[in-house]
């Protein structure tokens, strides 16, 4: 079996970061919630931001922004002559 390790402190190998990563893990901070990469000396940090890849997951400010009513269109005026 080969297996890459990211995190020699903790053991974690990519597979384990690909893993929580496709469990919703979207940063560094929470591959280490789930796994305690990257919590000890810090080197394996930006490996694991490499794996993860740039716009994985959604940005959170788009997720907790609610929805925008539709708007809604104003008869157009009607229009007489002045007679």
């Amino acid at each position: 079996m080969n297996r890459v390790y990211v995190c020699s402190c903790f053991g974690i190998t990519e597979t384990q970061v690909k893993e929580h990563a496709a469990a919703g893990a979207c940063t560094p901070r929470e591959i280490a919630s789930a796994s305690k990469a990257g919590t000890d000396c810090g080197s394996c940090v930006r490996r694991i931001q490499s794996l993860l890849g740039r716009g994985g997951c959604p940005r959170r400010e788009l997720l907790e922004q609610p929805e925008p009513e539709p708007q809604r269109q104003q008869p157009a005026p009607v229009l007489r002559d002045a007679a």
